[in-house]
């Protein structure tokens, strides 16, 4: 009975197209009615606890590095490195979408934000160029989910706040599985442009490829600092937050020189915005899941997968289809929220490792983003693109065959996931 008003509660307020934050708020209310405690001061301490933790001020620095970035000009020199390198293959502009994702993704972590700073500038050129505009955009977003597997990761930090799990070590871990992806997709990428009779950009010169790889050089040190900070055990993931925000801003005031201190106002205030709902969703989060453990829903959702703990890969593939389905309906964030107090007691029981699990969870939620019927992602790339819905979700269809072909490979072998991780931590 507790598990259906909880169910049914939270579907409740999301159809009737309450925020989510408030949902859960809601349903944590809704819970307490059953559970016959009503107490207000409860329900005010979680709120403020949930957002009372140090790990989540890496959330606003790397959000505010990001739109730094765009805003001075690193994303722009970060795209036209790619642009020189492989822009002159058949398909060239797609490869450019790709990797350029790929080295977004390792510098802001948000796939909102990736997506349309990449589309923005490629999404016109590829049009341009005689490219099936659906197959363009569909290329576009899928790129873009890598940014939340790729350190540094924001949904990684929220995962790892909610489950306990270490930050580092998710963020080390998403990087050879946020490889596989974009070589995943380049392959389907190579394919789909061969029936494209789409122009190719002119073959860029030595001189023209060592002026780009100048011009983006301090651009892609940040990735090197983040990352090399991490393995090396320099700073923690909030630590990393800050270099990256000091870093880029630095980078854009005084190196590029394309920000100026009244854009840093616009910058500063897009990011509070963006950290404020996150943060509240965090917090919200938090007053659900002290309920879920009062009222013993994690024991007895565990008592309704007990039958499959002893074979790990099907109780993975269940756990997998239950976030899919989630997935599909709700955005990233409050999936996390939701779920992991849920499912983390099921995972430690089982033996499967929590960092492999964090991994495929976010890769899994990622894949929903660009999934129907609602798919954020896929509502910024239609916005950018000026498509329909509908044909952005054609033209995305490719690519969510190969990327759950990947979350079934990487179900079936998971040493694909954690072996590159310990060869990176030794």
């Amino acid at each position: 009975m507790t598990l259906l008003i909880f169910i049914g509660v939270l579907l409740f307020c999301i159809v009737i197209g309450l925020p989510i934050a408030f949902s859960l708020l809601v349903t944590g209310l809704a819970l307490m009615v059953h559970l016959d405690f009503v107490d207000s001061q409860i329900l005010a301490q979680n709120l403020i606890n949930g957002a009372n933790n140090f790990s989540l001020l890496a959330i606003p620095f790397f959000v505010l590095a990001g739109e730094i970035m765009n805003e001075g000009g690193l994303s722009k020199r970060i795209i036209d490195l790619p642009m020189k390198l492989v822009g002159h293959y058949t398909g060239g502009l797609g490869f450019v979408a790709i990797l350029a994702a790929m080295i977004m993704a390792s510098l802001s972590g948000s796939a909102v934000a990736d997506t349309a700073a990449v589309g923005a500038m490629l999404f016109p050129m590829m049009k341009n160029a005689g490219y099936s505009q659906e197959r363009s955009a569909g290329l576009i977003a899928s790129g873009g989910i890598i940014a939340p597997i790729i350190p540094p990761s924001i949904p990684f930090i929220i995962f790892g706040v909610a489950s306990g799990v270490s930050i580092s070590k998710l963020f080390l871990a998403g990087i050879a599985p946020g490889i596989m992806i974009g070589i995943m997709l380049c392959t389907i990428w190579y394919f789909i442009a061969k029936g494209m009779n789409a122009q190719t950009m002119p073959k860029a010169s030595g001189k023209e490829i060592a002026k780009s790889f100048i011009s983006s050089f301090w651009a892609l040190m940040l990735p090197i600092i983040i990352i090399g900070g991490f393995r090396l055990g320099i700073f923690t993931p909030t630590e990393a937050g800050a270099v990256a925000a000091f870093y880029a801003l630095f980078i854009s005031l005084f190196v590029y020189r394309e920000m100026s201190l009244k854009a840093l106002y616009k910058v500063i205030l897009a990011s509070g915005k963006t950290t404020a709902v996150v943060l509240f969703l965090v917090a919200a989060a938090q007053v659900s899941a002290w309920l879920m453990t009062v009222a013993e829903l994690p024991d007895m959702v565990t008592e309704l997968l007990a039958p499959y703990m002893e074979n790990q890969t099907l109780l993975m593939a269940i756990i997998m289809l239950i976030v899919l389905i989630v997935g599909m309906v709700m955005d990233l964030t409050p999936t996390v929220l939701i779920l992991c107090p849920v499912l983390m007691p099921i995972v430690y029981e089982s033996g499967i490792d929590p960092v492999y699990f964090g991994v495929m969870f976010i890769i899994n939620c990622s894949i929903g983003l660009i999934t129907p019927p609602v798919g954020n992602v896929l509502n910024v790339i239609a916005g950018v693109s000026k498509l329909s819905f509908d044909r952005a979700v054609v033209g995305v269809f490719p690519y969510i065959i190969g990327l759950f072909a990947m979350l079934i490979v990487f179900l079936f072998f998971p040493p694909l996931i954690t072996v590159p991780l310990q060869w990176i931590l030794n």
